[in-house]
């Protein structure tokens, strides 16, 4: 009689970092930062994180995980200052993003969705969080995305080392276009480039955009010193980014000298930034702050 080999099980995943949201009004431009005071978005104890405004500005997505396993898709109404929860699936929802039009009803979002065998692929939900289906069936694992049109988007496709993938979703295929690349991908307001940050041979960090149609990459910005995760965001005009570094946000301009602080969450007894959003009209900015021991 054969003896079969017991299994060891799999460890459980670790439980995401504790985060709040909160919002900060740019009464006067990025300027104004400075001096804004931020108001709270969800600040429940566990993981509130990744927002993003949708297209009028009005709500605000995020995911959010209070009890350590389980993490679903969140949505904060301005007018009213209320949070509610849109997906209630079995499985895990991150990186609630806004669809651009053409793919569904009008307010639907995407997520990154962590399936029972662990797989992260690409679905997309109504905008009342119902209705999931799967957008790209073969891409995987999929960390973070960013939608240039309703077909095109690019993907931050985990491995060794991550790659930046562009993606269509008429064919269900994507191309690899860089590696040792950064999870915050975003598109550039206004035009049809995706901004990454990539790792050099030097061991710099540096913000890139590319091209969708001309698969042309070209060198922006050296990421801000002392941003860990090098997180950041676009102000609508698609001219300055936030970056966030430490307790501290930073700005930087096309054609200007470098990095200026604009913010530092430190002062409002905050801790340290990570990710950032703007709001379609640029009148705020959703940031993402480690909660602070009691």
């Amino acid at each position: 009689m054969s003896v079969g080999f017991l299994q060891a099980p799999q460890p459980a995943p670790a439980p995401p970092p504790a985060t709040d949201i909160y919002l900060v009004p740019l009464s006067g431009g990025v300027a104004s930062m400075k001096t804004a005071k931020p108001a709270p978005v969800s600040v429940a104890p566990g993981y509130d994180n990744q927002p993003m405004f949708n297209l009028a500005g009005t709500r605000i997505l995020f995911a959010a995980n209070h009890d350590g396993k389980q993490t679903d898709v969140f949505v904060f109404d301005r007018a009213g200052g209320r949070v509610s929860q849109l997906t209630q699936t079995p499985e895990n929802e991150n990186s609630p993003t806004v669809l651009p039009a053409g793919i569904g009803e009008a307010g639907g979002f995407s997520v990154v969705q962590t399936e029972p065998d662990r797989t992260q692929r690409l679905w997309r939900f109504n905008a009342q969080g119902k209705n999931p289906q799967l957008v790209l069936a073969d891409i995987k694992p999929v960390g973070y995305h960013a939608w240039v049109d309703a077909d095109h988007l690019a993907l931050f496709v985990l491995g060794q080392p991550a790659t930046l993938q562009l993606a269509r979703v008429s064919t269900g295929k994507a191309d690899v276009a860089a590696s040792n690349i950064g999870r915050s991908l975003h598109r550039i307001p206004a035009t049809r480039m995706v901004s990454f940050v990539e790792r050099e041979a030097s061991g710099e960090y540096w913000i890139k955009s590319i091209d969708i149609d001309s698969k042309k990459i070209d060198p922006l910005v050296k990421t801000v010193e002392g941003s860990s995760d090098r997180d950041y965001a676009w102000m609508p005009d698609g001219k300055t980014v936030l970056m966030s570094a430490g307790t501290k946000v930073w700005s930087w301009t096309r054609g200007g000298p470098g990095w200026t602080e604009v913010f530092d969450a430190a002062s409002h007894k905050l801790g340290n930034v990570s990710r950032l959003n703007v709001s379609p009209k640029g009148d705020a900015v959703a940031i993402v702050v480690a909660e602070l021991s009691k």
